[in-house]
């Protein structure tokens, strides 16, 4: 679904980093909260500050990372590949695939499920 444009708020070099920052922490958190939970086995890796592996039982991989001077955040999953662009608020962040529309944090739980053979609920730290 894509949002009014007239809804979204542009975000500067600063504030994209604080988001960037903030989505992939809470992408850790979440990922670490349901390996203890679902005893998944994953291996998450940060790797310079903005990417994160997250290798799965099977050896798949799930990359996220953000691209800077697109403002975008970019997955690689076993389903393909895809570029997520700012639509959102400050105070009501998201980020919409750039060619289906789709939200990025439901996009990943989806992604992170299907890779884990169980579901996984990935949201934002508040």
């Amino acid at each position: 679904m894509k949002p009014n444009n007239s809804a979204s708020e542009s975000i500067d070099d600063k504030q994209f980093h604080q988001l960037g920052a903030n989505l992939l922490h809470s992408l850790e958190v979440a990922l670490e909260k349901a390996d203890d939970e679902l005893d998944l086995d994953l291996d998450i890796e940060r790797q310079g500050g903005n990417v994160i592996n997250i290798r799965f039982r099977d050896r798949s991989v799930i990359v996220v990372n953000t691209q800077p001077p697109l403002h975008e955040i970019w997955v690689a999953a076993k389903s393909g590949g895809y570029h997520y662009r700012w639509a959102g608020t400050l105070s009501s962040p998201l980020w919409l695939d750039t060619k289906t529309g789709c939200e990025l944090l439901s996009d990943l739980s989806q992604f992170a499920s299907a890779q884990a053979g169980q579901p996984i609920k990935i949201d934002l730290l508040k």
